[in-house]
């Protein structure tokens, strides 16, 4: 029997008076895996006690956070929340906003760093033809292009806490699908079949704790 791999991500902010109530709802659905908060949400709220307690419970109750759209220089505070809340399980959408992988801040790659350094953050490898600086639609095709992200992520969160992401259909506005599949593809597959399977699936299970289902 074919078995899929099915479950989702809520947008709930933990900051907002409801969030525990509707938290605690969600989370009796076992597709139900954890929240996506936008990097400014993040960034607005995440020294107040109400985001913090809400985050809290998200640990409690075994659920992830995503950091979506965070800049270079809002990583800091994914590391503070990181290491003030080791149980939760964190993950930096989109190369933690990198940018154009040939055009990248100075303090992006030590940054980065510092949140691998937590063991409970993880690093989705996506969006990376859409964040160069080109044409839409004309990012680069040549995976040498992307190997300034590529291996820093690699070097610095290891083989088993990087996830595939595409971000389609929002990539299309640097590449189509199968340009930005080949890269990551290439990438992962120079480093062995172990660490290829663990990009493209296994890790997004330890992270998420997902389940397979008939």
């Amino acid at each position: 029997k074919e078995k899929s791999i099915v479950g989702f991500v809520g947008h709930l902010l933990p900051q907002q008076p409801e969030f525990p109530q509707q938290l605690r709802r969600y989370a009796q659905n076992a597709l139900f895996r954890g929240i996506r908060v936008s990097g400014r949400d993040l960034l607005e709220s995440i020294t107040t006690e109400p985001f913090l307690k809400g985050a809290r419970l998200l640990a409690e109750l075994g659920l992830s956070l995503d950091v979506n759209g965070l800049g270079a220089d809002g990583i800091p505070a994914v590391t503070r929340l990181a290491q003030q809340l080791p149980d939760l399980r964190m993950i930096l959408d989109h190369c933690g906003g990198c940018g154009d992988a040939q055009k990248l801040k100075p303090s992006w790659k030590p940054q980065m760093a510092a949140a691998a350094a937590q063991k409970n953050v993880f690093c989705k490898v996506s969006a990376l033809v859409e964040m160069t600086e080109t044409p839409a639609g004309q990012a680069p095709k040549e995976t040498e292009y992307y190997l300034p992200v590529l291996d820093a992520l690699w070097e610095q969160f290891g083989p088993e806490r990087v996830v595939f992401g595409s971000n389609w259909p929002v990539s299309d506005k640097g590449a189509s699908f199968d340009v930005l599949f080949r890269i990551v593809s290439e990438y992962f597959t120079s480093k062995g079949p172990a660490a290829c399977e663990a990009y493209f699936w296994q890790n997004s299970r330890n992270f998420y704790r997902w389940a397979e289902r008939a």
